[in-house]
């Protein structure tokens, strides 16, 4: 009976232990027919409440072994609060020059994530994120989602 309790009791201080902090914000978008046409422009509304507080931005996609290329281009359109606007070119590495794949690969899907870490943000407020694919095709096929994360940063309290 006691040896039960004593595992019951590490079993909860494992748990207790393992749980970090949850993402600001976690969103993904499916892409219809694994295929990113020009004029579908994921977007995704964060709303930050701290301007002293630093953050990891973190953009997963997932593209199937199909995707035709060795990286995928696209550009972060981003609107802050007060309504300034910027745009960012971002490109992610699908494959490796030798046709491995870069990224964490499982059957037939291939993750790829970029970081921007420890960023600011400089104004309290929601902020709008509008992703838009750069590729010279209308489509990029076998592109199956995207997702996009604000995590505080994990060095700062």
């Amino acid at each position: 009976m006691k040896v039960l309790k004593n595992s019951w009791i590490v079993v909860l201080i494992v748990i207790l232990c393992s749980c970090g902090d949850a993402p600001l914000y976690n969103k993904s978008y499916s892409f219809k027919n694994n295929s990113w046409e020009q004029n579908v422009k994921p977007v995704f509304q964060v709303s930050v409440p701290d301007t002293t507080q630093f953050y990891t931005i973190q953009i997963t996609i997932r593209t199937t072994t199909d995707y035709a290329f060795n990286n995928l281009w696209f550009f972060i359109h981003s609107k802050t609060p007060k309504g300034q606007t910027g745009r960012e070119p971002v490109e992610i590495k699908i494959a490796n020059p030798d046709g491995s794949w870069s990224g964490e690969a499982s059957g037939t899907i291939v993750e790829n994530t970029v970081y921007f870490r420890h960023r600011k943000f400089p104004q309290k407020g929601n902020y709008t994120f509008t992703f838009e694919q750069g590729i010279t095709e209308q489509s990029a096929r076998n592109v199956m989602d995207i997702s996009f994360a604000v995590i505080k940063d994990p060095n700062q309290k």
